[in-house]
């Protein structure tokens, strides 16, 4: 049959239907959950359509507010059952339930979430926006909090054992704060970084490091929301048993004789085996040394001590660790899609020749090799601190690496250039080479990042080369400042252009 007959025979069928029950039969076929992959559907490319066009509409009546929470809902495998009076309507689960009540018009008045046993808090985030998206992730978040195997008594342990790792890491966010501390030097001094607890249906979550660009873009644009690296706290489930605290193990926020929080032994009073554990789990994957990696694994002692067995278990892709930083920058960076087999990038600043950046990735091997990390599992509150401290080291080496890496990889106009070579050294140095700006020798600079606070740097000149003007301590202030390689080099060529003015 051709198209215009089959369309002609669909317009005779439904001609004499009025318009009401064509609208409740789109309604309904709204509403009607997916039950499988719609990749996988015969009929899924229509449901793609359908949730693409119900995102699309404003829903601004009672009834249709009431129709897309319903279908929100049945998306994320949730029930939900509109009251007697038709503006109330109650989403729930097993463990929670949330119910949003509306006005006759469709406005939101209150939207309320209760975990089981626990008192009804508001949540702010629907309210009269009705940001549908933002909504469902709450949802789904929500849900995944009660993905332990096992029956709703076991889910429920699983969640106690969050609210007691939560209160430990409030109060270890409170050991050594004084009141009047700011956000940025909570975020780089603090034993949790800067913690925001968790409300309603948002995760707790953890900032661990903000850049010094990314604080003075704060500081210019006061209100914006400038946040630096980040990671929420949750629980998983897992097919082996872990000893979870089901109370807060940390009595008060006082710090023991060797400077760090004392916990209380995780006697079986406070404690169960539970399918489960704590993760740490972050916005994007963050690139880490296998060395790091190690060191993380030992300090939460989740799995074997087999290195290459441990990689095998958490999923962990090997490569250069090089290449994973860059392949993580220019995702960031770059809106297309450009090769991340690229190893040239070149970096334009104000009142300085643009430099160019060759990126020598390494290899595979020892320390020189790392993977992508998205998530982080652990057993006990007393091991985070020092995972964010490893984890705080490793970005500040990956944000020096990234500082050299653009979305310019083909130079465009023929200025004069400038050219650097960064290298791998060893554990968490690295050296960059380039020409003597007066003489035809190399010279090269050492950055080593001792902790995420401690940056080391040392110049290396041929004896017989005219200074640059550039002590060790002074790139190394400059570095600390800016942690920006680029920006470092420019301020060592104007201090040698400065002496060769002199001479």
């Amino acid at each position: 049959i051709s198209t215009n007959a089959l369309m002609e025979q669909l317009r005779l069928k439904y001609q004499q239907k009025p318009w009401s029950e064509t609208l409740k039969l789109v309604h309904f076929c709204m509403d009607k959950p997916l039950q499988r992959p719609v990749s996988n559907a015969p009929d899924g490319l229509l449901l793609s359509c359908m949730e693409k066009i119900q995102r699309t509409l404003n829903a601004k009546s009672l009834f249709s507010v009431m129709n897309r929470l319903e279908s929100l809902s049945k998306q994320k495998g949730l029930s939900a059952h509109v009251s007697p009076s038709g503006t109330a309507c109650y989403i729930t689960s097993n463990m929670f339930y949330i119910e949003v009540q509306l006005e006759k018009d469709g406005n939101v008045i209150d939207v309320k979430l209760a975990h089981l046993g626990e008192a009804p808090v508001q949540l702010f985030l629907f309210g009269r926006m009705k940001n549908y998206d933002a909504f469902g992730k709450i949802l789904e978040d929500l849900s995944n909090l009660y993905q332990i195997p096992g029956n709703s008594k076991m889910k429920a342990k699983g969640y106690f054992a969050l609210q007691a790792l939560e209160r430990d890491l409030h109060t270890m966010s409170l050991v050594d704060r004084t009141q009047d501390v700011n956000r940025v030097t909570e975020v780089l001094h603090g034993k949790v970084g800067h913690l925001v607890p968790r409300t309603g249906g948002t995760l707790t979550n953890i900032e661990f490091y903000i850049s010094p660009y990314q604080v003075l873009e704060a500081e210019l644009n006061p209100g914006s929301q400038v946040c630096g690296t980040k990671a929420v706290v949750t629980v998983e489930g897992t097919d082996t048993l872990h000893k979870l605290p089901l109370s807060p193990l940390l009595v008060d926020s006082q710090a023991g004789e060797d400077g760090n929080p004392a916990f209380l032994p995780l006697t079986d009073e406070l404690s169960m085996d539970l399918p489960a554990f704590f993760v740490l789990k972050f916005y994007q994957p963050i690139p880490m040394s296998l060395s790091n990696i190690e060191e993380i694994q030992r300090l939460t002692g989740m799995f074997s001590l087999i290195l290459r067995l441990r990689i095998q278990i958490t999923g962990l892709k090997v490569a250069p660790l090089y290449e994973l930083i860059v392949q993580s920058t220019l995702k960031e960076k770059c809106s297309e899609d450009l090769s991340t087999h690229k190893s040239c990038f070149f970096v334009s600043l104000p009142d300085c020749p643009k430099h160019c950046y060759f990126i020598n990735k390494g290899s595979e091997k020892s320390d020189l090799a790392g993977a992508s990390v998205s998530k982080i599992p652990f057993s006990h509150p007393k091991c985070v601190p020092g995972v964010i401290e490893i984890l705080r080291h490793q970005v500040v080496y990956n944000t020096l690496i990234s500082s050299c890496v653009s979305d310019k990889h083909i130079n465009e106009d023929d200025s004069e250039l400038l050219y650097f070579e960064v290298l791998p050294h060893k554990n968490t140095s690295f050296s960059v080479f380039f020409l003597h700006p007066v003489k035809e020798n190399l010279a090269c600079v050492i950055i080593d990042v001792i902790t995420s606070r401690e940056v080391q740097c040392h110049l290396h000149l041929n004896p017989q080369d005219p200074t640059l003007n550039s002590s060790d301590d002074f790139i190394a202030r400059a570095v600390k400042r800016c942690m920006s390689v680029p920006v470092v080099m420019r301020a060592i060529f104007r201090n040698a252009a400065k002496v060769k003015a002199d001479s």
